[in-house]
Protein backbone atom coordinates (compact mmCIF):
# COMPACT_ATOMS: atom_id res chain seq x y z
CA UNK A 1 0.00 0.00 0.00
CA UNK A 2 1.26 3.55 -1.14
CA UNK A 3 2.34 5.95 1.87
CA UNK A 4 0.13 8.86 1.63
CA UNK A 5 0.96 12.06 0.19
CA UNK A 6 0.80 13.86 3.61
CA UNK A 7 3.18 11.49 5.55
CA UNK A 8 6.02 11.20 2.81
CA UNK A 9 9.08 12.80 4.26
CA UNK A 10 10.50 15.67 2.45
CA UNK A 11 13.16 13.75 0.76
CA UNK A 12 10.91 11.36 -0.95
CA UNK A 13 8.87 14.35 -1.95
CA UNK A 14 11.81 15.76 -4.18
CA UNK A 15 12.14 12.58 -5.75
CA UNK A 16 8.87 12.37 -6.31
CA UNK A 17 8.66 15.71 -8.12
CA UNK A 18 11.66 14.98 -9.87
CA UNK A 19 9.78 11.84 -11.63
CA UNK A 20 6.82 13.66 -11.65
CA UNK A 21 5.11 10.52 -9.39
CA UNK A 22 2.68 13.54 -8.31
CA UNK A 23 2.99 17.00 -7.86
CA UNK A 24 4.10 19.55 -5.20
CA UNK A 25 0.12 21.24 -5.44
CA UNK A 26 -0.86 17.83 -4.76
CA UNK A 27 1.28 17.28 -1.99
CA UNK A 28 0.04 19.92 -0.31
CA UNK A 29 -3.45 19.32 -1.18
CA UNK A 30 -2.99 16.47 0.87
CA UNK A 31 -1.69 18.00 4.28
CA UNK A 32 -4.37 20.56 4.05
CA UNK A 33 -6.79 18.00 4.10
CA UNK A 34 -5.21 16.12 6.69
CA UNK A 35 -4.84 19.26 8.54
CA UNK A 36 -8.09 19.65 8.68
CA UNK A 37 -8.61 16.30 10.20
CA UNK A 38 -6.61 16.58 12.85
CA UNK A 39 -6.77 20.20 13.60
CA UNK A 40 -9.98 20.39 15.80
CA UNK A 41 -8.21 17.71 18.19
CA UNK A 42 -4.46 19.22 18.56
CA UNK A 43 -4.74 23.19 17.94
CA UNK A 44 -1.34 23.18 16.45
CA UNK A 45 -1.69 25.96 13.48
CA UNK A 46 -1.76 29.61 13.31
CA UNK A 47 -2.27 31.69 10.38
CA UNK A 48 -3.70 28.59 8.44
CA UNK A 49 -4.17 30.03 4.84
CA UNK A 50 -4.75 27.38 2.54
CA UNK A 51 -5.37 29.51 -0.42
CA UNK A 52 -1.93 30.99 0.00
CA UNK A 53 -0.14 27.55 0.50
CA UNK A 54 -2.15 26.03 -2.97
CA UNK A 55 -0.60 29.26 -4.94
CA UNK A 56 2.90 28.84 -3.82
CA UNK A 57 2.73 25.15 -4.66
CA UNK A 58 1.29 25.85 -8.22
CA UNK A 59 4.40 28.27 -8.79
CA UNK A 60 6.88 25.16 -7.42
CA UNK A 61 4.82 23.03 -9.43
CA UNK A 62 5.41 25.22 -12.71
CA UNK A 63 9.44 25.22 -11.52
CA UNK A 64 9.42 21.63 -11.44
CA UNK A 65 7.48 21.20 -14.68
CA UNK A 66 10.21 22.93 -16.52
CA UNK A 67 13.37 20.85 -14.48
CA UNK A 68 13.97 24.67 -12.40
CA UNK A 69 13.63 23.85 -9.04
CA UNK A 70 14.44 27.45 -7.57
CA UNK A 71 16.28 25.50 -4.33
CA UNK A 72 16.44 22.56 -2.12
CA UNK A 73 12.94 22.31 -0.74
CA UNK A 74 11.50 23.25 -3.87
CA UNK A 75 7.45 22.49 -2.87
CA UNK A 76 8.09 20.82 -0.23
CA UNK A 77 5.20 21.99 2.83
CA UNK A 78 6.59 23.49 5.50
CA UNK A 79 5.50 25.06 9.09
CA UNK A 80 7.29 28.11 11.17
CA UNK A 81 6.95 28.71 14.71
CA UNK A 82 4.81 31.89 15.44
CA UNK A 83 7.91 33.39 16.91
CA UNK A 84 9.80 33.58 13.47
CA UNK A 85 9.13 36.72 11.63
CA UNK A 86 7.46 35.99 8.34
CA UNK A 87 7.07 39.27 6.21
CA UNK A 88 3.17 40.85 6.20
CA UNK A 89 2.22 38.66 9.19
CA UNK A 90 2.01 39.60 13.19
CA UNK A 91 4.55 37.75 15.42
CA UNK A 92 2.03 37.50 18.62
CA UNK A 93 4.90 35.82 20.72
CA UNK A 94 1.62 33.09 22.41
CA UNK A 95 0.18 35.94 23.78
CA UNK A 96 -2.38 38.60 23.78
CA UNK A 97 -0.50 41.23 25.47
CA UNK A 98 2.08 41.73 22.00
CA UNK A 99 0.65 44.13 19.45
CA UNK A 100 -0.52 42.58 16.43
CA UNK A 101 1.68 44.46 14.15
CA UNK A 102 2.91 43.03 10.32
CA UNK A 103 6.46 42.24 10.23
CA UNK A 104 8.31 44.55 7.83
CA UNK A 105 10.47 40.94 6.81
CA UNK A 106 10.95 37.35 7.17
CA UNK A 107 13.33 36.62 10.05
CA UNK A 108 16.67 34.72 8.78
CA UNK A 109 15.03 31.39 8.87
CA UNK A 110 11.84 32.30 7.32
CA UNK A 111 13.80 33.88 4.23
CA UNK A 112 16.13 31.01 3.85
CA UNK A 113 13.23 28.03 3.67
CA UNK A 114 11.06 31.17 1.03
CA UNK A 115 14.55 31.37 -0.70
CA UNK A 116 14.76 27.62 -1.08
CA UNK A 117 11.00 27.40 -2.46
CA UNK A 118 9.27 25.93 0.50
CA UNK A 119 5.58 25.90 0.94
CA UNK A 120 4.56 27.53 4.06
CA UNK A 121 1.54 26.07 4.71
CA UNK A 122 0.99 27.96 7.92
CA UNK A 123 2.86 28.99 11.58
CA UNK A 124 2.88 27.23 14.27
CA UNK A 125 1.34 27.95 18.01
CA UNK A 126 3.43 28.45 21.27
CA UNK A 127 2.76 29.71 24.82
CA UNK A 128 3.03 33.45 26.37
CA UNK A 129 6.37 34.71 25.39
CA UNK A 130 7.80 30.68 24.63
CA UNK A 131 8.19 30.55 28.66
CA UNK A 132 6.25 27.17 29.56
CA UNK A 133 7.18 23.50 28.07
CA UNK A 134 3.09 23.55 27.20
CA UNK A 135 1.17 25.09 24.49
CA UNK A 136 -0.82 26.96 27.74
CA UNK A 137 -1.59 30.45 25.42
CA UNK A 138 -3.60 33.75 26.03
CA UNK A 139 -3.76 33.89 21.93
CA UNK A 140 -3.56 30.67 20.14
CA UNK A 141 -5.70 27.70 21.45
CA UNK A 142 -4.42 25.01 23.75
CA UNK A 143 -2.03 23.08 21.73
CA UNK A 144 -2.34 18.76 22.78
CA UNK A 145 -0.57 15.66 21.81
CA UNK A 146 -1.27 13.26 19.05
CA UNK A 147 -0.45 10.37 21.13
CA UNK A 148 -2.67 11.08 23.86
CA UNK A 149 -4.67 14.41 23.95
CA UNK A 150 -5.09 14.66 27.60
CA UNK A 151 -1.60 15.34 27.28
CA UNK A 152 0.83 18.45 26.76
CA UNK A 153 2.98 18.74 23.26
CA UNK A 154 5.72 20.01 25.11
CA UNK A 155 7.22 23.54 24.27
CA UNK A 156 7.87 26.11 23.86
CA UNK A 157 7.63 24.64 19.88
CA UNK A 158 4.18 23.24 20.42
CA UNK A 159 2.49 23.64 17.41
CA UNK A 160 5.06 22.52 15.74
CA UNK A 161 5.99 19.56 17.93
CA UNK A 162 2.27 18.38 17.75
CA UNK A 163 2.32 19.18 13.78
CA UNK A 164 5.28 16.79 12.91
CA UNK A 165 3.68 13.96 14.78
CA UNK A 166 0.72 14.33 13.47
CA UNK A 167 1.62 15.00 9.47
CA UNK A 168 1.02 18.22 8.59
CA UNK A 169 4.12 17.86 6.29
CA UNK A 170 7.63 16.79 6.47
CA UNK A 171 9.35 19.73 8.02
CA UNK A 172 8.83 22.17 11.10
CA UNK A 173 10.70 25.29 12.11
CA UNK A 174 11.12 25.82 16.15
CA UNK A 175 13.28 27.82 18.21
CA UNK A 176 14.87 26.60 21.46
CA UNK A 177 16.27 28.72 24.52
CA UNK A 178 16.10 25.69 26.93
CA UNK A 179 14.65 22.93 25.18
CA UNK A 180 12.38 24.57 23.70
CA UNK A 181 12.81 22.19 20.00
CA UNK A 182 14.03 18.85 22.03
CA UNK A 183 11.14 18.61 24.75
CA UNK A 184 8.47 18.44 22.29
CA UNK A 185 10.39 16.28 19.86
CA UNK A 186 10.70 14.28 22.36
CA UNK A 187 6.95 13.66 23.92
CA UNK A 188 5.80 13.65 20.38
CA UNK A 189 8.44 10.99 19.08
CA UNK A 190 10.09 13.04 16.43
CA UNK A 191 13.36 14.51 15.79
CA UNK A 192 14.58 17.84 17.34
CA UNK A 193 17.86 19.38 16.25
CA UNK A 194 19.14 22.72 19.03
CA UNK A 195 22.55 23.80 16.38
CA UNK A 196 25.01 25.01 17.74
CA UNK A 197 24.64 28.45 18.75
CA UNK A 198 24.95 30.85 15.48
CA UNK A 199 25.10 28.11 13.40
CA UNK A 200 21.26 28.84 12.07
CA UNK A 201 21.23 32.62 11.93
CA UNK A 202 17.96 33.89 13.67
CA UNK A 203 16.63 37.53 14.44
CA UNK A 204 16.52 38.83 17.49
CA UNK A 205 19.41 36.88 18.57
CA UNK A 206 19.76 36.04 22.24
CA UNK A 207 22.13 33.98 24.40
CA UNK A 208 21.62 30.63 24.12
CA UNK A 209 18.37 30.98 21.34
CA UNK A 210 18.59 28.55 18.53
CA UNK A 211 16.37 27.59 15.77
CA UNK A 212 16.44 24.77 14.17
CA UNK A 213 14.70 21.65 12.27
CA UNK A 214 11.44 19.32 13.49
CA UNK A 215 10.64 16.49 11.81
CA UNK A 216 10.40 13.22 11.02
CA UNK A 217 13.25 11.57 10.16
CA UNK A 218 17.34 12.71 10.92
CA UNK A 219 17.43 12.73 6.89
CA UNK A 220 14.46 15.48 6.79
CA UNK A 221 16.32 17.59 9.59
CA UNK A 222 19.60 17.44 7.68
CA UNK A 223 18.01 18.16 4.12
CA UNK A 224 16.66 21.65 6.46
CA UNK A 225 19.47 22.53 8.01
CA UNK A 226 21.14 22.58 4.50
CA UNK A 227 18.72 25.76 3.81
CA UNK A 228 18.85 27.15 7.07
CA UNK A 229 22.58 27.01 7.84
CA UNK A 230 23.08 30.06 5.43
CA UNK A 231 24.46 33.24 6.32
CA UNK A 232 22.62 36.45 7.34
CA UNK A 233 24.00 39.62 8.17
CA UNK A 234 21.16 40.59 11.07
CA UNK A 235 22.49 37.50 13.25
CA UNK A 236 25.14 39.61 15.55
CA UNK A 237 25.87 36.16 16.88
CA UNK A 238 26.12 33.89 13.79
CA UNK A 239 28.85 31.17 13.20
CA UNK A 240 31.61 32.10 10.19
CA UNK A 241 29.96 30.41 7.12
CA UNK A 242 31.18 26.82 6.57
CA UNK A 243 30.74 24.54 3.87
CA UNK A 244 29.02 21.30 5.42
CA UNK A 245 28.08 17.92 3.54
CA UNK A 246 24.91 17.66 5.31
CA UNK A 247 24.52 13.94 3.38
CA UNK A 248 24.67 12.61 6.52
CA UNK A 249 26.83 9.61 4.98
CA UNK A 250 28.70 7.76 8.02
CA UNK A 251 31.95 7.26 6.31
CA UNK A 252 33.98 4.56 6.64
CA UNK A 253 36.67 6.42 8.33
CA UNK A 254 34.64 7.47 11.06
CA UNK A 255 32.37 4.20 12.00
CA UNK A 256 31.17 3.92 15.58
CA UNK A 257 33.87 1.64 16.99
CA UNK A 258 35.89 3.53 19.09
CA UNK A 259 33.48 6.81 19.14
CA UNK A 260 33.35 8.17 23.15
CA UNK A 261 29.80 8.14 24.51
CA UNK A 262 29.29 9.59 28.26
CA UNK A 263 25.90 8.28 29.58
CA UNK A 264 24.53 10.72 31.50
CA UNK A 265 21.42 9.56 33.58
CA UNK A 266 21.26 12.21 36.40
CA UNK A 267 20.88 15.79 35.63
CA UNK A 268 22.34 16.83 39.46
CA UNK A 269 18.91 19.11 39.54
CA UNK A 270 15.65 19.06 38.99
CA UNK A 271 12.73 15.94 38.75
CA UNK A 272 14.00 12.40 38.95
CA UNK A 273 14.14 10.73 36.01
CA UNK A 274 11.12 7.98 35.62
CA UNK A 275 12.43 4.15 35.25
CA UNK A 276 10.99 3.42 31.81
CA UNK A 277 12.88 6.82 30.59
CA UNK A 278 15.63 5.65 32.10
CA UNK A 279 15.85 2.05 31.16
CA UNK A 280 15.20 3.20 27.42
CA UNK A 281 18.01 5.37 27.69
CA UNK A 282 19.65 2.38 28.73
CA UNK A 283 18.99 0.88 26.12
CA UNK A 284 20.22 2.88 23.88
CA UNK A 285 23.94 3.16 25.02
CA UNK A 286 23.84 -0.87 24.96
CA UNK A 287 22.81 -0.34 20.69
CA UNK A 288 25.90 1.71 20.60
CA UNK A 289 27.98 -0.89 22.77
CA UNK A 290 27.45 -3.40 20.66
CA UNK A 291 28.63 -1.21 17.44
CA UNK A 292 32.22 -0.83 19.17
CA UNK A 293 31.51 2.94 20.87
CA UNK A 294 33.06 3.35 24.21
CA UNK A 295 30.48 4.09 26.41
CA UNK A 296 30.90 5.36 30.07
CA UNK A 297 28.70 6.93 32.71
CA UNK A 298 29.24 10.53 33.43
CA UNK A 299 28.32 11.92 36.92
CA UNK A 300 25.94 14.90 37.52
CA UNK A 301 27.09 18.08 36.71
CA UNK A 302 24.20 20.62 37.16
CA UNK A 303 23.38 21.44 40.20
CA UNK A 304 20.44 22.96 41.89
CA UNK A 305 21.93 25.94 42.46
CA UNK A 306 23.01 26.44 38.62
CA UNK A 307 19.60 25.83 37.66
CA UNK A 308 18.00 27.85 40.38
CA UNK A 309 20.09 30.67 39.17
CA UNK A 310 18.82 30.38 35.32
CA UNK A 311 15.55 30.47 36.74
CA UNK A 312 15.74 33.95 38.21
CA UNK A 313 17.28 35.76 35.43
CA UNK A 314 14.77 34.40 33.14
CA UNK A 315 12.36 35.57 35.84
CA UNK A 316 13.46 39.00 35.89
CA UNK A 317 13.98 39.20 32.51
CA UNK A 318 10.76 38.50 31.94
CA UNK A 319 9.53 40.96 34.99
CA UNK A 320 11.27 43.52 32.96
CA UNK A 321 9.31 42.63 29.71
CA UNK A 322 6.09 42.67 31.56
CA UNK A 323 6.85 46.18 33.60
CA UNK A 324 7.15 47.38 29.92
CA UNK A 325 3.30 47.05 29.40
CA UNK A 326 0.00 48.84 29.58
CA UNK A 327 -1.37 47.63 32.61
CA UNK A 328 -4.18 46.43 30.50
CA UNK A 329 -1.47 44.32 28.48
CA UNK A 330 0.04 42.60 31.92
CA UNK A 331 -3.06 41.49 33.05
CA UNK A 332 -3.82 39.72 29.82
CA UNK A 333 -0.97 37.35 30.64
CA UNK A 334 -1.16 33.86 31.71
CA UNK A 335 -1.37 34.46 35.25
CA UNK A 336 1.13 31.89 36.03
CA UNK A 337 4.28 33.65 33.81
CA UNK A 338 2.54 36.79 35.73
CA UNK A 339 2.90 34.94 39.04
CA UNK A 340 6.57 33.97 38.08
CA UNK A 341 7.98 36.93 36.87
CA UNK A 342 6.75 38.64 40.20
CA UNK A 343 8.08 36.95 42.24
CA UNK A 344 12.00 38.67 41.23
CA UNK A 345 10.42 41.79 41.84
CA UNK A 346 12.40 41.73 45.68
CA UNK A 347 15.83 41.01 43.98
CA UNK A 348 19.22 43.11 44.40
CA UNK A 349 21.57 43.56 41.77
CA UNK A 350 23.80 41.50 43.69
CA UNK A 351 21.03 38.51 43.53
CA UNK A 352 20.49 39.43 39.70
CA UNK A 353 24.29 39.47 39.02
CA UNK A 354 24.67 35.70 40.40
CA UNK A 355 22.01 34.91 38.84
CA UNK A 356 23.06 36.14 35.15
CA UNK A 357 26.54 34.63 36.46
CA UNK A 358 24.87 31.04 36.27
CA UNK A 359 24.56 31.29 32.96
CA UNK A 360 28.25 31.15 32.58
CA UNK A 361 28.70 28.97 35.37
CA UNK A 362 26.68 26.08 33.48
CA UNK A 363 28.49 26.68 30.49
CA UNK A 364 31.56 26.05 31.92
CA UNK A 365 30.40 22.96 33.79
CA UNK A 366 29.18 21.32 30.53
CA UNK A 367 32.10 22.16 28.60
CA UNK A 368 34.39 20.71 31.32
CA UNK A 369 31.93 17.39 31.55
CA UNK A 370 31.83 16.59 27.73
CA UNK A 371 35.77 17.11 27.28
CA UNK A 372 36.35 13.21 27.57
CA UNK A 373 33.76 12.45 25.40
CA UNK A 374 32.92 12.90 21.44
CA UNK A 375 28.90 12.91 22.40
CA UNK A 376 26.43 12.79 25.57
CA UNK A 377 23.71 10.68 25.38
CA UNK A 378 21.28 11.34 27.72
CA UNK A 379 17.48 11.49 28.31
CA UNK A 380 15.76 14.93 26.65
CA UNK A 381 13.16 15.03 29.76
CA UNK A 382 12.76 13.01 33.30
CA UNK A 383 9.15 12.83 32.79
CA UNK A 384 6.36 12.11 31.07
CA UNK A 385 4.57 15.06 29.29
CA UNK A 386 2.04 16.68 31.58
CA UNK A 387 -1.77 17.07 31.23
CA UNK A 388 -2.55 19.51 28.38
CA UNK A 389 -3.80 22.35 30.38
CA UNK A 390 -1.16 22.55 32.99
CA UNK A 391 2.22 25.18 32.30
CA UNK A 392 5.09 23.35 33.02
CA UNK A 393 5.45 18.89 34.87
CA UNK A 394 5.12 20.54 37.68
CA UNK A 395 1.77 22.55 37.79
CA UNK A 396 3.87 25.40 39.67
CA UNK A 397 4.80 28.65 39.19
CA UNK A 398 8.14 28.89 41.16
CA UNK A 399 9.05 25.22 40.13
CA UNK A 400 8.33 26.07 36.10
CA UNK A 401 12.16 24.42 34.91
CA UNK A 402 12.45 21.35 37.00
CA UNK A 403 12.47 19.07 33.75
CA UNK A 404 14.81 21.20 31.66
CA UNK A 405 18.03 19.40 33.83
CA UNK A 406 19.42 17.36 30.61
CA UNK A 407 18.79 20.24 27.91
CA UNK A 408 19.82 23.76 29.15
CA UNK A 409 23.10 22.90 30.07
CA UNK A 410 23.38 22.90 26.13
CA UNK A 411 21.64 26.43 25.85
CA UNK A 412 24.12 27.46 27.83
CA UNK A 413 27.67 25.91 26.37
CA UNK A 414 26.18 26.03 22.74
CA UNK A 415 27.11 22.79 21.94
CA UNK A 416 23.86 21.10 19.61
CA UNK A 417 22.03 18.30 20.78
CA UNK A 418 19.12 16.20 19.30
CA UNK A 419 16.09 14.33 20.36
CA UNK A 420 15.17 11.09 18.53
CA UNK A 421 13.08 8.56 19.90
CA UNK A 422 14.56 5.69 22.11
CA UNK A 423 11.32 3.97 22.77
CA UNK A 424 8.17 3.90 24.45
CA UNK A 425 6.18 3.89 27.74
CA UNK A 426 2.52 3.71 29.36
CA UNK A 427 0.75 7.19 29.20
CA UNK A 428 -0.26 8.65 32.46
CA UNK A 429 -3.00 10.57 30.90
CA UNK A 430 -5.23 7.20 28.95
CA UNK A 431 -4.81 3.51 30.04
CA UNK A 432 -3.62 2.22 27.08
CA UNK A 433 -1.86 4.60 25.73
CA UNK A 434 1.94 4.36 24.21
CA UNK A 435 3.72 7.53 24.65
CA UNK A 436 7.41 7.99 22.75
CA UNK A 437 10.63 8.19 24.71
CA UNK A 438 13.14 11.06 23.70
CA UNK A 439 16.85 10.14 23.61
CA UNK A 440 19.05 13.36 22.98
CA UNK A 441 22.51 13.18 21.57
CA UNK A 442 25.03 15.97 22.18
CA UNK A 443 28.18 16.98 20.66
CA UNK A 444 30.89 19.36 20.77
CA UNK A 445 30.83 22.76 19.56
CA UNK A 446 30.30 23.47 15.83
CA UNK A 447 29.82 19.66 15.35
CA UNK A 448 25.88 19.73 14.42
CA UNK A 449 26.73 17.06 11.44
CA UNK A 450 28.61 14.63 14.14
CA UNK A 451 25.18 15.07 16.06
CA UNK A 452 23.23 14.22 13.03
CA UNK A 453 25.50 11.52 12.08
CA UNK A 454 25.28 9.90 15.03
CA UNK A 455 21.13 10.21 15.69
CA UNK A 456 21.05 8.65 11.90
CA UNK A 457 22.82 5.73 12.97
CA UNK A 458 21.03 5.42 15.97
CA UNK A 459 17.28 5.52 14.03
CA UNK A 460 19.32 2.46 12.05
CA UNK A 461 20.17 0.16 15.38
CA UNK A 462 16.71 1.34 17.03
CA UNK A 463 14.02 -1.36 15.55
CA UNK A 464 10.73 0.03 14.11
CA UNK A 465 8.73 2.47 15.21
CA UNK A 466 5.13 2.54 16.34
CA UNK A 467 2.82 4.93 14.06
CA UNK A 468 1.37 8.05 14.98
CA UNK A 469 -2.54 7.13 15.96
CA UNK A 470 -4.48 8.41 13.57
CA UNK A 471 -7.25 11.29 14.40
CA UNK A 472 -10.24 10.49 16.66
Amino acid sequence: MATPLHQLEAHELLAGYKTRAFSPVEVTQAVLAHIERWEPHIAATYLLRPDAAITQARAAEARWLKGQPCGALDGVPVTIKDNIATQGDPTPLGTRAVPLTPATADAPPAARLREAGAVIVCKTTMPDYGMLSSGLSTFHKTSRNPWDLALTPGGSSAGAGAAAAAGYGPLHLGTDIGGSIRLPAAWCGIVGLKPSLGRVPIDPPYMGRAAGPMARSVQDAALMMQVLAQPDARDSMALPPQAIDWSLAWRADKPLKGVRIGLWLDAGCGLAVEPAISAAVQHAAHLFEAQGALVTPLAPFMTPALLAGLDHFWRMRSLLDLDALTAESRASVLPVIRDWAESARAMSGADVFRAYSATHATRVATQQAMQPFDYVISPVSPNAPAPFDWPSPTNDPLRGLEHIGFTVPFNMGEQPAISVNCGYMDSPGTPGAALPIGLQIAGQRFDDLGVLQMARAFEQLRGPQRKVPHPP
